[in-house]
């Protein structure tokens, strides 16, 4: 029965009660209203409105839960608990609502692995044009320098420490060039897999700070899509950079491991610690790609000092 229909009909039911208890009991209204009768009118009328109440209560008190578990939503991908007892048209709200939010849901997933796929794509797209183009120009001008250098005279002293410093100056940027062609396109994620792209990341990352990078991979990681793998990738890559360049730590733990079916990566430094600064770009960028597949993100000082990132992202699969 409709919502609106239940609630009429309770009324009248209550009223039509009230009428026939009128009718049939022996109380009467004089012409001036007596106090005894002004006392047995308040009684009856005080039971009807309690009546009513306990009748409507079983129907509009779920409603109001309802209304409060919907409110309680903020996150996406949030469960609220929905009341499960009420009539027929709580029932159906609370299905639709399940309902909705699940199509919500796959909206998100399906809208997060087509923003995640188009930065990607813009990244490879970055990294070749920086490969080919800006790195086959640094490597003319370097072919260029040296021919210059090859038809200086070697009694030209000062121009051959110029010429040679600016063939050092543009190697460097050739290198830099390259390396950030490489980061911008992982291709060891897309090759070998998670673990042996978090290996190689660490690896290098020791091989350019000279910071020891401890790695713990726990054995039978759950399977996880592409999109998940490649953001647990990203967030990890982005946190040893801001290691590097803020936390002038001396030592990193790298850690990826599962607790109730979520995978979660941790990378923790013994660093000088957040101290309270604001968030950067690169941090709303991790922050934006954990939230594309359901991830929560935080950053946490550590005991005696230093930073931890918590990446902890819900997977669905089997385990490996």
């Amino acid at each position: 029965m409709p919502l609106y229909w239940r609630v009429c009909l309770t009324n009248a039911l209550v009223f039509l009660l009230g009428t026939v208890a009128l009718a049939v009991s022996p109380a009467t209204v004089s012409v001036h209203l007596l106090v005894s009768e002004a006392v047995i009118l308040g009684i009856g009328a005080l039971l009807i409105v309690v009546l009513n109440a306990v009748l409507l209560r079983g129907t509009l008190v779920p409603l109001d839960r309802l209304v409060g578990a919907m409110e309680s939503v903020d996150h996406p991908g949030e469960r609220p608990v929905l009341p499960t007892s009420g009539p027929s048209t709580v029932r159906r709200l609370v299905a639709s609502f399940e309902a909705m939010l699940g199509r919500l849901d796959h909206e998100r997933s399906r809208s997060a692995a087509q923003a995640l796929a188009a930065q990607e794509a813009e990244r490879h797209r970055i990294a070749q044009e920086l490969h080919d183009e800006v790195g086959q120009s640094l490597t003319v001008v370097l072919l260029q320098l040296k021919h210059l250098r090859d038809g200086l005279p070697d009694s030209d002293a000062a121009a051959v420490v110029a010429v040679d410093g600016v063939r050092e100056s543009a190697r460097a940027a050739l290198d830099e060039v390259r390396e950030v062609a490489r980061r911008l396109r992982p291709g060891v994620l897309e090759d070998l897999g998670l673990l042996s792209a978090l290996a190689a990341l660490a690896t290098d990352y020791s091989q350019r700070t000279g910071v020891h990078v401890s790695r713990t991979f726990a054995p039978g990681l759950p399977d996880a899509t592409a999109e998940v793998e490649l953001v647990v990738y990203r967030v990890a890559q982005e946190a040893l950079t801001n290691v590097a360049r803020h936390a002038r730590a001396s030592a990193v733990d790298l850690s990826l491991t599962v607790q109730g079916g979520d995978l979660v990566l941790t990378v923790a430094d013994d660093g000088a610690g957040v101290r309270g600064a604001s968030e950067g770009t690169g941090v709303a960028g991790m922050r934006e790609r954990a939230g594309m597949v359901g991830g929560r993100l935080a950053f946490d000082r550590r005991d005696g000092g230093g930073t931890e990132v918590r990446l902890v992202v819900p997977t669905e699969g089997h385990r490996a």
